[in-house]
């Protein structure tokens, strides 16, 4: 199997076929689990950098929103935290891909990947996640608006109470948790396996999404529960201040490579 990562298919070269998805079963899942633990004890040090950006990130998020006052986007913003974890991973992905091929690699070669990745399909993701992501926020905007207009709460404590403590405040959770499920299954379903699929293959992004959409189709328990695995483990590492982020971020990053290749059937001739 080869990156993909070497520039743009030739004009007189055939159009790569279509990607296709294959039957994942939950024990598929726990060896995709046990092969990322095993790349993140391999290079521990390269993988937990990816965590540790990722956990700075979070943290200057949060300080961000706190100091604008936009209290009201913290919550929205931690639910999306997890799913926009992908684009962290790119580094991830092309260690484990290299791992398993036995070739050597140093941060030059892994930051190398990252960056050719400006000059292909994975900006045009980019444009879509974040504009999911803008949906997500002004609907979470809009329905607070609608329930919560008679509430008044200047910090996230007093938000807190108004949410849990008030009639208009479970109304407001019930409708925020609906729409936000939704989108939540929109964005998981559309990136799950386009991420790993655009590195490794020269494909465009609109077929990397199409592959992610069938292969979640056609496994849609396995898939969905390995969201919700995703989203569990990494809201449960928020806690000690993001910092378990370090450990989670990159065995969930491997993981996915492997799932993705258990998932999504080899090219031909590889």
């Amino acid at each position: 199997m080869t990156s993909g990562t070497t520039g743009t298919t030739p004009q007189n070269q055939q159009p790569p076929a279509m990607p296709q998805p294959q039957t994942v079963t939950a024990e598929d899942i726990r060896a995709a689990l046990k092969a990322g633990f095993s790349d993140f004890l391999a290079r521990p040090v390269m993988s937990g950098f990816f965590g540790l950006f990722y956990a700075l990130f979070g943290i200057f998020f949060v300080w961000a929103l706190l100091w604008m006052g936009k209290i009201w986007m913290i919550v929205p913003g931690a639910i999306a935290f997890p799913l926009v974890a992908p684009f962290a991973c790119a580094g991830l992905y092309e260690m484990s891909r290299r791992l398993k091929a036995g070739t050597s690699f140093g941060w030059a070669d892994i930051l190398t990947v990252m960056a050719n990745q400006r000059k292909r399909e994975m900006v045009w993701m980019a444009f879509v996640t974040l504009f999911i992501l803008w949906v997500w926020f002004y609907q979470f905007r809009t329905v607070l608006v609608i329930t919560l207009q008679h509430a008044a709460f200047s910090d996230l404590q007093g938000f807190f109470e108004v949410v849990l403590f008030t009639s208009e405040g479970w109304t407001f959770v019930i409708i925020a948790t609906l729409v936000s499920a939704f989108l939540a299954t929109v964005l998981f379903s559309v990136t799950v396996v386009a991420m790993p699929l655009l590195l490794d293959r020269e494909i465009d992004f609109v077929t990397a999404m199409i592959t992610s959409v069938r292969v979640v189709k056609r496994n849609p328990v396995v898939m969905l529960g390995w969201g919700a695995i995703i989203a569990v483990t990494m809201t449960l590492s928020f806690v000690p201040a993001f910092m378990g982020l370090i450990f989670t971020l990159p065995i969930l990053g491997h993981t996915t490579w492997h799932l993705y290749e258990k998932a999504v059937a080899p090219k031909i001739g590889s």
